[in-house]
C-alpha cells in the first residue's frame, strides 16, 4: 500500500495535536484508517465473507472531501479502492466510510449516504470521460458504504431513504434501497470486536470505554495492549501505529490526572524510539502553539512558560517521573537561553544526573 511507507511524518503528528485543525474524533479516525490493516479489520468485523475476497495489501486512499451544499457542512469521510483477489469477479471495489461522531442520531443518514455515493459515481464517470473512454463502455464501480459512528446515543433509526419520507405503503417499491454497513462503537458487544482477533477490534474495545471510570478504562487498555503485543515482532510498523492511536486517545479523552498512569501502561510496551520521537513531536507542537499564542498577545512570559512545560515534558519522556525538586527548580527559571540549553541536554540525557542544573 502506497500510504504505508512510514508510520507518519512530523507535520501529521503536529496536526493531530493541534485542536484548531479539525475535530479530534475526525482526525483520530483518519489516522486509524490510514493503515490498510485497520480498514481490513473494520470490514472483517462487519462483513467477514466479503473481506476474505479483497486484497487489502493493494488498498489505495482516494484523497477527497465532500462539501454537502444541502446540509451546508463539511463531511468527514474517507474513500478507498480495494481490488478483489480474483480479478475476474469485478473491478476494484470502492469503500466509502462516513465518520459520524455527533451525539444526535441523523434520520437523514440514508439520504446523505446516497447523495455522497452519487458524487463518487459522478467522479468515476468524469474520469472515464476525461480519459476518452467510449461512452458505450462507461461503467460504475460498486461502492461499499460504511458508517463509523462513535457518538454516545444509541442508533436505533434505520439507515434508509424511507426514514426521511412520509409515504403510503403502495409507494414503497419506488423508493431506492441499498444496504449499509454500520459500526456503532459505543453500543456494540465486546464479542463483536474481539471475535476476529484483529488489532483494530482491540482498539475499539478501548475507544468504547473512553468515557468510563479510570479502572474500567485501565482494564480495557491492559487487555488490548496484551493482544497488540502479539504483532510487535511480525508487524512493528502497525504495532507502533496502534500504540500512538491509544496515546492520542488518552491525551485528548482522559482527565489530566489520569493520563500519567494510563500513558505508562503504553510505554511499558516494547515500542521503538520512533514512537517516542513522534510523541515528543506532538508535545512540542502543543508547546509551540502556546508560544505562538503568547507572541500574538505580546506576552514574553508565554514563551518562557511554554519552554518550561516542554522541558518538563521531555524529562518525563526521556527519564520518567520528574522529582518535585526539579519541577520546582524549572518553574522558577526566567531565562530563555538557559531553558534552551537545558532542552539540548535533556534530548541526549540518560538520567537526571546527566543534566547540569547550575
Amino acid at each position: 500500500m502506497q500510504t504505508d511507507t512510514k508510520i507518519a511524518d512530523l507535520e501529521e503528528i503536529r496536526t493531530l495535536f493541534n485542536p484548531k485543525v479539525g475535530h479530534f474524533a475526525d482526525k483520530s479516525a483518519r489516522w486509524l484508517f490510514k493503515k490498510a490493516e485497520n480498514l481490513q479489520g473494520l470490514v472483517l468485523i462487519l462483513a467477514s465473507e466479503l473481506a476474505e475476497h479483497l486484497d487489502f495489501t493493494q488498498t489505495k486512499i482516494v484523497n477527497r472531501n465532500i462539501v454537502d451544499n444541502t446540509l451546508r457542512d463539511l463531511v468527514s469521510d474517507m474513500v478507498f479502492t480495494v481490488p478483489f483477489q480474483d480479478a475476474t469477479l469485478c473491478d476494484d471495489l470502492t469503500i466509502y466510510i462516513l465518520i459520524e461522531h455527533q451525539s444526535t442520531v441523523d434520520h437523514l443518514m440514508g439520504y446523505r449516504l446516497l447523495s455522497y455515493m452519487c458524487q463518487i459515481w459522478h467522479g468515476q464517470l468524469e474520469e472515464q470521460k476525461n480519459s476518452k473512454v467510449p461512452r458505450s463502455t462507461w461503467r460504475l464501480r460498486p461502492i461499499l458504504p460504511i458508517v463509523y459512528y462513535t457518538g454516545a446515543q444509541r442508533w436505533e433509526i434505520p439507515i434508509s431513504l424511507s426514514t426521511a419520507m412520509d409515504i403510503p405503503e403502495l409507494m414503497t417499491p419506488f423508493v431506492p434501497t441499498f444496504e449499509t454497513l454500520f459500526l456503532g462503537v459505543k453500543e456494540e458487544d465486546i464479542e463483536t470486536f474481539t471475535q476476529v482477533d484483529h488489532p483494530f477490534g482491540w482498539l475499539m474495545t478501548v475507544l468504547q470505554q473512553e468515557n468510563a471510570d479510570v479502572s474500567t478504562m485501565k482494564e480495557a487498555l491492559v487487555v488490548a495492549l496484551e493482544h497488540l503485543e502479539t504483532i510487535a515482532s511480525e508487524n512493528p510498523e502497525l504495532h507502533n501505529h496502534e500504540l500512538l492511536y491509544l496515546y492520542f486517545l488518552i491525551f485528548f479523552r482522559r482527565p489530566k490526572m489520569e493520563q500519567e498512569q494510563l500513558k505508562q501502561l503504553i510505554q511499558s510496551q516494547t515500542y521503538d524510539k520512533e514512537v517516542e520521537r513522534f510523541i515528543m513531536t506532538g508535545a512540542e507542537a502543543l508547546i509551540e502553539r502556546k508560544i505562538d499564542e503568547g507572541i500574538k498577545q505580546g506576552e514574553k512570559r508565554g514563551q518562557i512558560q511554554a519552554k518550561r512545560e516542554f522541558l518538563l515534558k521531555l524529562l518525563d519522556l526521556r527519564i520518567g517521573e520528574v522529582p518535585d525538586t526539579v519541577v520546582h527548580k524549572v518553574s522558577r527559571m526566567r531565562s530563555r537561553s538557559r531553558l534552551d540549553a537545558l532542552l539540548e541536554q535533556v534530548a541526549t540525557a540518560q538520567s537526571i544526573d546527566d543534566i547540569e542544573w547550575q
